[in-house]
């Protein structure tokens, strides 16, 4: 339960902050485009969970766990940087021409993964379900690796995936809810408290 706890709150952060940059910048997230990132998210999170079961029945114990602490401890120790590399991406962005809005389009993927509020194609300060998806990519993008590095070591698929359920869900309305009650230009940044609690899963996943 502890672990399980853990691997969904480390995947959920992504999502919160999120939504509290939605609320600061007066962007609503409706319940169906809220719906939209929380089952693409889980169902994401359940695929690499699927992949890395099917896995473990080829992998020995010891390989396994060997495999699943260098995944979980370094994708950990990247999210403590990862403010560095948003910022990357960020000013590569601005050197790209127009985007045009279609379904899977991975550059603008990265380009939301670095600046959430980008997914707000249309300006309208309303997330509509189709912009949600492209959110809900960008969210998505740390949770396939999570997911797959947790699954080589028996883990409860039903509980973490109904934990992600319920707790995204929760998390992105908390996160528009607190974004719109304090609106302020702050900068904040908590993708480290993810990083360490990837790096504390890495060592419990080990041992």
């Amino acid at each position: 339960m502890f672990e399980t706890l853990i691997l969904v709150l480390s995947v959920s952060i992504d999502s919160f902050l999120a939504s509290i940059s939605y609320g600061t910048s007066k962007i609503k997230i409706p319940l169906r485009s809220a719906l939209v990132i929380d089952i693409i998210s889980s169902a994401m999170l359940g695929i690499s969970l699927l992949i890395g079961s099917i896995l473990q029945n080829y992998i020995s114990l010891n390989i396994a766990k060997v495999i699943s602490f260098i995944i979980l401890f370094f994708l950990g120790f990247y999210r403590l940087f990862e403010s560095l590399l948003k910022s990357y991406i960020n000013k590569k962005s601005k050197e790209i021409s127009s985007l045009k809005f279609k379904l899977f389009d991975f550059n603008f993927v990265l380009q939301v993964y670095a600046n959430e509020i980008k997914a707000d194609l249309d300006k309208s300060k309303i997330l509509s379900s189709k912009e949600a998806i492209y959110l809900a990519f960008a969210l998505s993008l740390d949770s396939l690796a999570v997911g797959f590095g947790s699954s080589l070591i028996s883990i409860n698929y039903i509980e973490v995936f109904v934990f992600s359920i319920i707790i995204g869900f929760i998390v992105i309305l908390l996160g528009a809810y607190l974004g719109k009650k304090f609106v302020e230009a702050t900068n904040l940044n908590l993708s480290w408290l993810s990083g360490i609690m990837l790096i504390i899963l890495a060592f419990l996943r080990a041992f």
